[in-house]
């Protein structure tokens, strides 16, 4: 990344905070946050927003992505993405395949509960197995 300053020893950060560090508006960082999954900073009790350091660093290649090597939004998303960043979003065929195999398996699941209730009930009596 050019111009990499080090980041502040530091468990969190606020909003403002993170704005001079990653150089831009605190409203640029919440554009972000909806458009980037793994930018989700927590909420303070007095609602106000605290980043990571991970979100941070996120935040910066973000930036960096964005501006220096003039990636789009989507560009810059599908780049964090193959880097492990960035989860998956909802356009990935990966998470429709996911999904399906999800409800494959707990049908899967569902059978073999059935099958496991019907060994255990008690047999009648007089009837032979």
């Amino acid at each position: 990344m050019s111009g990499r300053r080090e980041l502040p020893a530091k468990l969190y950060y606020r909003i403002g905070e993170v704005a001079g560090i990653v150089g831009v508006e605190p409203h640029v960082l919440r554009y972000w946050e909806s458009e980037f999954r793994s930018i989700r900073p927590q909420k303070s009790a007095k609602g106000q927003r605290v980043y990571s350091r991970r979100d941070v660093e996120t935040l910066l290649k973000v930036k960096d992505l964005l501006y220096a090597h003039r990636f789009t939004i989507a560009g810059a998303r599908r780049k964090l993405r193959e880097g492990g960043i960035e989860p998956p979003g909802e356009d990935d065929p990966s998470v429709e395949q996911s999904r399906r195999m999800r409800e494959a398996l707990l049908d899967i699941r569902t059978e073999l509960v059935a099958m496991m209730r019907e060994l255990d009930e008690p047999k009648a009596p007089g009837k032979k197995s």
